[in-house]
């Protein structure tokens, strides 16, 4: 497996540009299983996750070309299997999200049950609960959800009450409700930006969707969708691991392609504790550490519009170089501390008490070899490395090229002292990287 080495201790400076959201752009390859016609999607990231999608729904007959790099025009005319193969189901949860689109516009559909990162259980209970409100026989068959329409074929509109926030959740049942008969209601829904895109793309191709954005998300079902042609918004989790960059290297950054407003939640606590954040205009921030250094801050992680706990890990490594005690509580994944114990071996000091982290700092950290466990811990593992006296090894970095689009190269590009040390068969997701995976030759 790959591996990143770094040597920190150097401030990055320079401009940053900022990819489309995986976690946008996912659901938005999904939803174009809603059509026979073409749905084209800009800006997708250059990201492991997308390839993973892309070949989900090559599998089951839908035809994806790529003009260009960050382009796919996906037609799903010729549907041949309804099912999501285990083989690319353990490997990211958002398969999951096939689920509904399928089960909407053919009747019928089957999904092995979704992996991903080991941060948590992550039921999708709450999904077939909401496919049951919508008329569907939903049931479990040798570890695959099955999932049927009524014998008409249709799914119904009704009442759907999350008993939690599920973002996944949320979007799958507002493209199940998009092709069902008659009105449907999403009552605890998800507020992410990303639902928001959903929707615009669902509008797009000709649904009736309204509130997403809010708790209440109302669908008037239709009897088909169209083509549509789209671009996803930036992604506001890379946006927020190189603000983190820039304050934990003492450097300075101008990020652009962002949304502030995707991130002001996470503006507004860096900022209390001293991290300096200037809107230079609506898609272009810069930001440095403040003069007085970091303070420590507590946070908790909760659903949009609070703070994301997608950006937990990178805002422990922070708080490492901050000024006194903070605590650091997750309300949403049980297991998303993984990678305290690393950054541990760092020399920060950290402690867990079941569902808090308590970190004391600034503590001088200095490089080790250490090991990812997700998405988001390697990118916590890295901004720690940069940060850190001589030289850190991160092993398992296939997380994160899941989700960011050629990290490495983009620190580079603002002085960061990284280089990926390739194993003899995956590489980087350079042009080649992609065609190899497409090929098969992983």
């Amino acid at each position: 497996m790959d591996k990143f080495r770094i040597t920190g201790g150097r401030p990055l400076r320079g401009r940053v540009s900022i990819s489309g959201a995986k976690n946008s752009a996912l659901p938005c390859m999904a939803a174009a299983l809603l059509t026979a016609e073409t749905v084209t999607l800009h800006n997708l990231p250059y990201a492991r996750d997308i390839i993973t999608q892309r070949r989900l729904l090559e599998d089951i007959g839908a035809t994806v070309l790529t003009p260009e790099l960050r382009t796919h025009k996906i037609t799903a005319n010729d549907i041949e299997l309804f099912e999501a193969p285990y083989e690319l189901v353990k490997t990211m949860r958002a398969s999951v999200l096939a689920l509904g689109p399928l089960l909407a516009r053919f009747g019928k559909a089957r999904v092995s049950l979704p992996g991903g990162c080991a941060i948590g259980t992550r039921p999708i209970d709450l999904h077939l609960a909401g496919f049951q409100f919508l008329g569907a026989e939903v049931g479990l068959e040798s570890g695959d959800v099955v999932a049927r329409a009524p014998k008409r074929g249709r799914l119904s509109g009704g009442q759907v009450n999350f008993d939690k926030v599920t973002v996944t959740g949320t979007e799958n049942l507002m493209m199940a409700a998009a092709l069902a008969e008659g009105k449907s209601v999403l009552n605890n829904a998800a507020c992410e930006p990303e639902i928001v895109d959903l929707a615009e793309l669902l509008n797009k191709m000709g649904a009736r969707v309204r509130g997403a954005g809010t708790p209440t998300i109302e669908i008037e079902g239709v009897e088909a969708l169209g083509g549509a042609e789209h671009t996803i918004i930036p992604d506001r989790i890379e946006t927020g691991t190189f603000m983190v960059a820039a304050a934990i290297t003492g450097g300075e950054l101008e990020i652009k392609g962002c949304r502030p407003e995707h991130s002001a939640i996470v503006i507004s606590k860096l900022r209390e504790s001293g991290v300096e954040i200037e809107e230079l205009n609506q898609n272009t921030l810069r930001v440095r550490c403040g003069a007085a250094g970091l303070k420590a801050s507590d946070v908790t992680t909760e659903p949009h519009p609070r703070f994301p706990t997608d950006m937990q890990a990178q805002y422990m490594a922070l708080m490492t170089q901050a000024e006194g005690r903070s605590v650091i509580t997750e309300t949403i994944f049980e297991n998303r501390f993984m990678h305290a114990s690393e950054m541990q071996r760092m020399g920060a000091r950290i402690q867990i008490e079941g569902s808090m982290a308590v970190v004391e700092g600034p503590t001088p950290l200095t490089g080790a070899r250490v090991q990812a466990s997700d998405l988001r811990a390697s990118a916590s593992l890295v901004l720690a490395g940069l940060a850190a006296s001589g030289e850190t090894l991160i092993d398992r970095i296939y997380h994160i090229d899941r989700g960011y689009e050629n990290i490495e190269d983009k620190l580079v590009s603002v002085g960061a002292d990284i280089e990926r040390i390739r194993d003899s068969v995956t590489g980087p997701l350079t042009k080649s990287g992609i065609q190899e995976l497409e090929s098969g030759n992983q």
